[in-house]
């Protein structure tokens, strides 16, 4: 049976959403990097302290995203693969894909913006990973740079399935209040529902972010923030790429319905017409994921 015995702990990688350290035992971080003793091989270790999930109501929160990952199989180079679970006591531990570059937002913090040639490599990605995961069942529903991780080749790789929600079938949408601030889509504010198109509304705002270096909605409090939202109120600085602005334009549109990607097989708004979109003209969606990232640079 695994163990924590089973790893050599190294350094600690972030901190999520609903895990906590209470002390100061290597077992007690949020995220660490480990190495299993046996193979040598490289993880993270997510810990989860059953007596916070508890006391905060958060349990779910750890079941939803095990059985997210576990429905998306690892079957895809976009998604942090979970290989396998365990727990103790007192916590529960998730064995993770180790993803050595850190986070994007990290990224975005060092550099301030994305150049053209950048955001175009790692939206490609995260369109075609969404692709995947919506193909399962699955959402995400918290889509934002801190959730986006790069490896060692910085490809891009989606994580904390916390949030994550598998749709039954024949169901298209979930009443359940989750999600950022400034990445949250109209419905949800309005009717408390989200559903694939809520990812689509979070590519529109990261691909804005990338761009611009800020958010496309931000006030100066979360309600402030939301209803610029529902106003679809914001803006783009001057020198924004003309093909991204038609981009951002058609994936932050009010109708969750009408945002590109989330239309049936063959209607104009399907994912096939989000990759024909000129601003991806230059991808080549069959080599995404072997073709190297441009140089990381700023953009404006």
């Amino acid at each position: 049976m695994t163990s924590t015995d089973d790893f050599k702990f190294g350094a600690t990688l972030g901190e999520g959403s609903y895990s906590t350290a209470s002390h100061p035992s290597p077992q007690c971080d949020k995220k660490r990097k480990v190495t299993h003793i046996m193979t040598g091989q490289l993880y993270a270790l997510k810990i989860l302290e059953k007596s916070h999930l508890i006391r905060n109501n958060k349990m779910y929160v750890a079941i939803a995203e095990r059985n997210a990952l576990a429905a998306l199989g690892g079957g895809h180079p976009g998604i942090v693969r979970l290989h396998s679970t365990f727990q103790d006591e007192c916590r529960l531990y998730f064995v993770l894909d180790l993803a050595r570059n850190g986070e994007m937002k990290s990224l975005l913090t060092k550099l301030g913006s994305l150049s053209l040639p950048c955001t175009r490599y790692y939206a490609a990605q995260l369109v075609d990973t969404i692709e995947y995961m919506h193909s399962k069942g699955v959402i995400h529903r918290d889509l934002k740079p801190e959730n986006l991780l790069l490896d060692e080749n910085n490809r891009m790789k989606i994580c904390d399935f916390g949030t994550g929600k598998i749709l039954e079938t024949g169901v298209d949408r979930a009443q359940t209040w989750v999600g950022t601030a400034q990445y949250i889509a109209p419905e949800l504010l309005e009717a408390k529902e989200t559903s694939k198109s809520s990812d689509f509304w979070a590519l529109g705002c990261i691909i804005y972010q990338f761009i611009a270096g800020r958010f496309a909605f931000q006030g100066l409090s979360d309600f402030l923030t939301w209803q610029k939202i529902k106003k679809l109120e914001y803006s783009f600085p001057e020198g924004f790429d003309d093909e991204a602005k038609d981009l951002i334009q058609k994936l932050l549109v009010r109708e969750p319905a009408e945002r590109l990607g989330v239309g049936s097989p063959g209607s104009e708004n399907d994912i096939q017409a989000l990759k024909d979109h000129h601003f991806f003209t230059s991808i080549n969606w069959e080599k995404i994921w072997v073709c190297p990232p441009p140089p990381l640079e700023a953009g404006l």
